[in-house]
């Protein structure tokens, strides 16, 4: 007969089990590498656009809703070389009519007080003009204006945007889910909203199969990848959350197909953040992504308004900042940064080329077939070889 005590034993053992079973392997960029194919294609001849609602898109990287990244002439600047950028409504370009000098004034303050000049500065009123102004201005350069608003601020904001001209809209927290509880506030009704508005509504920032296919299901016409992966973002130190982005956007690309099965719609999703180089953009794009989000590799060109600075959305919070200014230099440009030409050998610069020539060598002419490239887990890709490397010799 077994004792109570044996029993007991018998029970720890298997609720330690299952609370293991919850531990699984989840793998980022530098984890992972791509497998060339069988067949290789040349790089012009491939197909790297994307679609995002009626809006059919040349290159598919988006720059991050950052106020050192995205300003109306960034903006403008990056559209007409065929990408996207994403303004803040939110931010600095809304609250200030000159946002050029208090940009200048980040940029100048020093380390140990940036963060507290910027809970400051983001406690002006954001001005519902200046909203308004901002869009048109980015439309007076002939391009797609989209602007990012918080759920909190979604309904008002969004629509102002809409009626100043914006072609889409992106709603983006932390993380954004369809279901939201709390005894003292209201949350913002996705479908409603999403059906609501006459643009594509972009949702983020998720990681989950779950948390994405709801948000599909609520409407979304494209959902952010993402969870504290930024180089300007603390989500991961200060909340100890997130997902690898390989993994991450393994899942939520599993959970566009399934919607793409269940209704026929298919919903892009945008791998957003940890990106550096021409191969991690391409990892992204075999874990699933139909298009990239990219801020400190555009923080650094000249166009960026941030001087060569950026930080994440949360750094300003008022009680728990979850970013930090970042230096990154501003030593590039925005045409030679996606198309090139480059002298540099790190994969920093022409990430568009980068693209294209990984597609050919994978035999993948298209973004959805770059998805059916095979991924290899391969720890040693980055050392394999490279010691005279590694040890600076080149």
């Amino acid at each position: 007969m077994t004792s109570g005590l044996s029993r007991s034993v018998e029970a720890d053992v298997r609720a330690a089990t299952s609370r293991a079973s919850r531990l699984r392997p989840a793998y980022g960029f530098d984890d992972v590498a791509l497998v060339p194919g069988t067949e290789t294609i040349d790089p012009d001849d491939i197909d790297i656009a994307w679609q995002l609602g009626e809006h059919h898109l040349p290159l598919p990287f988006l720059a991050s809703a950052m106020d050192g990244v995205v300003s109306p002439s960034f903006a403008v600047a990056l559209g007409r070389l065929g990408g996207v950028a994403v303004l803040n409504l939110e931010g600095l370009q809304t609250r200030y009519a000159d946002a050029d000098a208090v940009l200048a004034e980040i940029a100048a303050a020093p380390r140990e007080e940036v963060t507290a000049l910027l809970q400051k500065l983001y406690t002006a009123p954001i001005r519902d003009e200046l909203v308004g102004r901002r869009i048109e201005e980015i439309r007076a350069g002939g391009v797609l204006a989209v602007g990012s608003v918080t759920p909190a601020r979604a309904e008002h904001l969004a629509h102002l945007a809409v009626e100043a001209g914006a072609g889409a809209v992106v709603v983006q927290s932390t993380v954004t889910t369809n279901r939201f509880r709390s005894s003292k506030s209201r949350y913002l009704n996705f479908e409603a909203f999403c059906h609501a508005l006459p643009v594509p509504v972009i949702v983020g920032n998720t990681v989950t199969f779950a948390a994405t296919l709801e948000l599909m299901q609520a409407g979304a016409s494209a959902v952010l990848v993402g969870v504290g992966p930024g180089a300007a973002c603390t989500s991961r130190e200060v909340l100890g959350i997130g997902v690898p982005q390989v993994t991450a956007t393994m899942d939520c690309a599993a959970a566009r197909d399934e919607f793409y099965t269940r209704s026929g719609k298919y919903v892009p999703i945008i791998t957003d953040g940890g990106m550096r180089t021409g191969g991690d953009v391409c990892k992204a794009f075999a874990s699933g992504a139909d298009a990239v989000m990219v801020g400190s590799p555009f923080a650094q060109t000249a166009e960026a308004p941030g001087q060569g600075n950026h930080w994440g959305m949360a750094t300003p919070h008022g009680a728990l900042p979850r970013g930090t200014r970042i230096r990154v230099g501003a030593n590039t440009t925005l045409e030679r940064l996606l198309l090139g030409p480059t002298s540099r050998t790190d994969g920093t610069e022409n990430l568009v080329g980068a693209l294209r020539q990984c597609m050919g060598v994978c035999g993948a002419a298209s973004i959805p077939e770059m998805h059916d490239v095979e991924i290899v887990l391969a720890p040693s890709i980055k050392t394999e070889g490279k010691r005279y490397q590694l040890a600076g010799a080149l």
